[in-house]
């Protein structure tokens, strides 16, 4: 059974659920696990690209575009619909709905900011996956400037 934990910035914290999901991804990372981040679409998948270059100037995140990169070289993969089937052990979902083949990873990471739109559908799924017999866990986040968090 997975484990899913949702992940909520705090209203006052800097930054949005982007620059949670690098500090998800450094934290995932740093135990050497692999990461599927599911965007909504393309536009999403190319800023979260971008910013995982730029995240940290004195570390380096090795990822890429599904399609794009060779996953046997890139531990971070972001993509749009699981198409990367061979990644089970992180998921981190930035669509507003469950994806579908979430039940394949071990750990499931559900990034959430202050936006209305993303908490209500995160509120939809957190239900839905308690519902479906997958006992969501909820952590409280505040980043700091300097990309740290509290949590």
């Amino acid at each position: 059974m997975p484990r899913i934990d949702f992940y909520t910035l705090e209203p006052d914290s800097p930054g949005d659920r982007y620059l949670l999901t690098c500090r998800l991804v450094e934290r995932s990372r740093a135990q050497s696990l692999r990461v599927l981040i599911h965007c909504p679409d393309a536009a999403a998948a190319r800023h979260l690209d971008r910013l995982l270059w730029t995240f940290r100037q004195e570390s380096f995140i090795p990822h890429g575009l599904v399609g794009q990169s060779d996953p046997a070289l890139t531990p971070v993969l972001i993509g749009l619909d699981g198409s990367a089937v061979n990644e089970h052990q992180v998921l981190i979902n930035l669509a507003l709905e469950t994806p579908p083949f979430f039940s394949r990873f071990a750990r499931i990471c559900e990034p959430v900011d202050q936006d209305p739109a993303v908490r209500t559908a995160a509120r939809e799924r957190f239900r839905g996956y308690r519902a479906a017999g997958f006992p969501p866990e909820h952590h409280a986040v505040r980043l700091t400037p300097g990309n740290t968090e509290t949590w």
